[in-house]
């Protein structure tokens, strides 16, 4: 089951069998049905602040989503997907795991869209630098081609850029824009598929995502 990728841990696929879990604070799922779950079912989207880590524990004490919600939400929410601590922006948190399986796995193809504020100098051809795959260091993988067009600028040499991406792995952005000669000053996350963060939604803040938003968010994929 685990490398048919049917099992994951705290909403992230896992392919290694031998993947340590806590059993205190991790949500494990198989095909999408959390394993002892006795919660009624709750998602949250939160505005992740920049420096908070998207997780439910941080073994060197840093804060974390969690911390964000302890004491106001009684269910085990856990983040549904990454969205790395330096950057912010729409975080969704659940308990549901054929939500989350369904949110985050590629093969639905719920894409992200980001707000990248990045300086260096421009010229059109770093845009075919951003749409091209990259290769992620860690274990080889080559990504899927980004979309990215201009929002603004450049104005003194910073550029404000879109990016949508159906896969989203890890620090994929800052290393499209490194390789572009660019600096990445902030990143943010505005939406997860259809879901949306509310323009007057302010960092650390969060709301219920009610079952009607659920359903939308969840039919906008492919649905396979």
């Amino acid at each position: 089951m685990i490398e048919a990728g049917r099992v994951t841990v705290d909403g992230v696929v896992v392919m290694e069998p031998g993947h340590r879990v806590d059993p205190g604070s991790s949500a494990v799922a198989v095909d999408g049905a959390v394993v002892g779950d006795r919660e009624r079912r709750r998602t949250i989207m939160m505005y992740k602040p920049a420096g908070v880590l998207s997780a439910v524990s941080d073994p060197f004490g840093g804060k974390t989503v969690a911390d964000l919600i302890r004491g106001s939400v009684r269910e085990r929410l856990v983040p549904v997907g990454r969205l790395d601590k330096d950057s912010e922006g729409l975080l969704l948190m659940s308990n549901d795991g054929g939500f989350v399986l369904r949110m985050t796995h590629p093969r639905f193809g719920h894409e992200k869209t980001y707000v990248v504020r990045a300086a260096g100098r421009w010229s059109e051809e770093k845009l075919r630098v951003l749409r091209s795959p990259v290769t992620m260091p860690e274990d080889g993988y080559v990504t899927r081609p980004a979309r990215v067009r201009v929002l603004a600028g450049p104005v003194a040499n910073v550029t404000t850029l879109e990016f949508k991406l159906g896969e989203g792995r890890k620090r994929q952005i800052r290393r499209l824009c490194s390789a572009a000669h660019l600096v990445v000053l902030s990143l943010k996350r505005t939406a997860v598929g259809a879901l949306e963060l509310p323009p007057d939604m302010k960092p650390g803040e969060w709301r219920d995502v009610g079952e009607a938003e659920m359903a939308m968010a969840e039919s906008a994929g492919r649905g396979r």
